[in-house]
């Protein structure tokens, strides 16, 4: 985000759950993620009518059939649910009910959520309805969904006395000056977010007054826009308008109104899609996170109309970005933007070097690549950022970071509870409450283990039940267990990270098996399955560097898909230096330098005792290193400079 000064769904489920990867659990209409192919809400001749033209090739499970088990990311869970519980609807509600007109004594909540602030509502009207969406599909917690119908009740009263279908937290004159060319924040950018927290407190929770809000919104958005000519609206595009294209793509998606088709494609931003439809790298000078969410709505476009120029873009995009302008981590942006041509990175290691936004939607549209073409590559970038942008970016109190620094001496900030509420805080509350949505996917024979997370899927159309159990990363492997109601044959995938150099191994009921483990590939066990087979896999993991592209003297410790943060120390640290309502500011150091040849990072990093401990060797002065998603109250460094290496 851009800093400013006839038929119900019950009846519908049995013959679309297979291709939108739906159940229905007691209570709740669960579907697989917005920006996965969404449930379609009509019938013709009895049968269920579905608008996807390009069908994902492997499928996600629901996240009410995907459990986490105790490790690190339900831990992170449980702290993401006690934050977005402990929001007040009133305080939420508060600018709304303002420029709705209706009486409101609460007290305001600051930051980006503030009354002064343009971009106020973001959070409370989107992010937090699609956490909590999202927070009910992953554990069922009834009571904030409670909480988030309620909200949606209150919304909608405020959208009935606003007319016309408009709802906001700020008035219509915003929308004024974006097509008078004045300047203002970023109102579509809200409006997107208001719009899908909706939606998917419809897909998730089967909230039917959320999706008549968001049709109402749709609505307006078409009626303003349709006086507006081309080449005005193409000016105004300029202005960050978020991922209103997917948001409404899933609009059409869901109700097979044409109208919501035709108005996602209006906000085909020309300008930034042609060249990327051509395969010409044209993002310097570019804010980010104002892009990326145009191309998920772009994906989103090819899977409901298969027009090869929405798939150009996508893809092109991915490759371009995961290949020449992410960090070790697998992160994006510094300063919130691209500010160099491809594969220039060396003087991008600032302290605002990787928005954590970009982060999360990079995710969200690494799983539509991933879903079009079951290409474990996908997945390795995706562990990638899971491990080391998103883990770790989140206190024990839930307070979330808008930048991962990655300039040397640089340390981890957080918002507050309640006065900072930036973009980040958003996608992170998001973020937080679907740390399952990836775990598993299949297709019509098999599953797909993707990453090695502690939890378990359960599979009713086979009669399956998976468990994995693991500590992973502290464990190189992890061990599948499985449950069936009947002997059934099924393909088990297993994905053999790029970072397995040294291949993996495969037992199953304690049985080696004869397998070909090369790395960036899935290991496949065709059998017919009973209850209580067990697979055990070892991932041996091992040291490993990341030189910048443009500077190869400036490497990052990797140990697996970790990235390794050298511990400089807690000194001059305070705690108005670590948590700010307007985001910390710090001034980097030197890289610290490591004399090595620089060919691995094993040459100049060993282990140090103890799990997923490290220090630099054979150095005048030892630095203890661990994963970066551990370092917490304390400076590091990520890219060290290595003397002896060739630039």
């Amino acid at each position: 985000m851009r800093r400013a000064k006839g038929i119900t769904r019950r009846q519908l489920l049995a013959g679309a759950a297979a291709a939108s990867g739906a159940v229905m659990l007691p209570g709740a209409w669960v579907s697989a993620l917005a920006q996965d192919p969404v449930v379609d809400a009509v019938r013709k001749n009895g049968r269920p009518v579905s608008r996807e033209k390009v069908p994902w090739k492997v499928q996600p499970f629901p996240l009410g059939q995907v459990r986490l088990r105790t490790g690190p990311f339900q831990k992170v869970m449980e702290i993401n649910r006690r934050y977005i519980d402990s929001l007040p609807n009133d305080r939420l509600l508060h600018t709304f009910r303002l420029t709705a007109g209706l009486p409101t004594s609460a007290q305001p909540l600051g930051g980006w959520e503030a009354p002064d602030i343009e971009l106020r509502g973001h959070l409370v009207g989107g992010h937090y309805l699609s956490a909590s969406a999202l927070m009910y599909a992953s554990a069922g917690d009834d009571d904030l969904k409670k909480k988030a119908d309620q909200l949606v009740e209150e919304l909608a009263r405020c959208q009935k006395a606003n007319g016309n279908g408009y709802l906001s937290a700020f008035p219509t004159e915003f929308f004024d000056r974006l097509r008078n060319g004045v300047k203002v924040w970023a109102p579509f950018y809200t409006m997107h977010k208001i719009m899908a927290g909706h939606l998917d407190m419809y897909v998730y929770t089967g909230n039917e007054q959320a999706l008549a809000t968001a049709e109402g919104m749709a609505g307006w958005v078409g009626a303003y826009l349709k006086p507006i000519p081309d080449d005005q609206w193409a000016r105004m595009q300029l202005e960050e308008h978020g991922g209103m294209n997917e948001t409404l793509f899933n609009l059409y998606a869901v109700t097979g109104k044409e109208e919501y088709l035709a108005l996602a494609r209006r906000f085909d931003h020309k300008a930034f899609f042609e060249p990327l439809s051509q395969h010409r790298d044209e993002l310097k000078g570019l804010h980010t996170n104002t892009n990326i969410p145009k191309v998920t709505g772009a994906a989103r476009g090819y899977e409901l109309t298969g027009s090869p120029y929405y798939h150009e873009i996508a893809d092109y995009f991915w490759n371009e970005i995961t290949s020449q302008r992410a960090y070790c981590t697998g992160g994006t942006s510094n300063g919130e933007h691209w500010n160099t041509g491809p594969g220039k990175l060396a003087d991008e290691l600032g302290t605002s070097a990787e928005e954590c936004c970009c982060s999360y939607n990079m995710m969200k549209l690494t799983r539509h690549l991933y879903g079009w073409t079951a290409d474990p590559k996908a997945m390795d970038y995706y562990e990638r950022v899971m491990f080391n942008a998103r883990l770790g970016t989140q206190d024990p109190d839930g307070m979330l970071m808008y930048y991962l620094p990655l300039a040397p001496g640089a340390w981890k900030t957080f918002g507050t509870p309640k006065d900072s509420f930036w973009c980040c805080t958003g996608t992170g509350i998001e973020e937080y409450s679907k740390t399952a949505d990836t775990i598993y996917f299949h297709d019509d024979r098999g599953i797909y283990v993707n990453l090695f997370i502690s939890s378990e899927v359960n599979w009713p159309e086979k009669g399956i039940r998976l468990t994995q159990d693991t500590a992973f990363p502290e464990e190189e492997g992890t061990t599948l267990t499985l449950q069936a109601e009947k002997p059934t044959e099924l393909a088990l995938h297993i994905r053999v990270p790029y970072w397995a150099a040294k291949g993996a191994t495969v037992t199953l009921n304690g049985a080696p098996q004869a397998i070909h483990a090369k790395p960036s590939t899935y290991i496949t066990l065709n059998r017919q399955w009973k209850t209580g087979d067990k697979v055990e896999v070892h991932l041996p993991m091992s040291l490993h560097t990341a030189p910048l592209p443009d500077d190869r003297t400036l490497q990052a410790a990797m140990y697996g898909p970790l990235v390794l943060a050298g511990r400089l120390g807690n000194e001059g640290l305070t705690q108005e230096m670590i948590y700010g309502r307007y985001g910390p500011r710090m001034k980097p150091g030197p890289a610290p330098e490591i004399k090595s040849s620089g060919k691995n990072s094993a040459d100049w990093m060993e282990p140090a005792g103890g799990k997923l401990a490290f220090r630099t060797a054979g150095q005048p002065r030892v630095t203890q290193a661990v994963p970066l998603y551990q370092i917490f109250g304390e400076k590091y460094v990520v890219y060290w400079k290595v003397t002896g290496a060739t630039a």
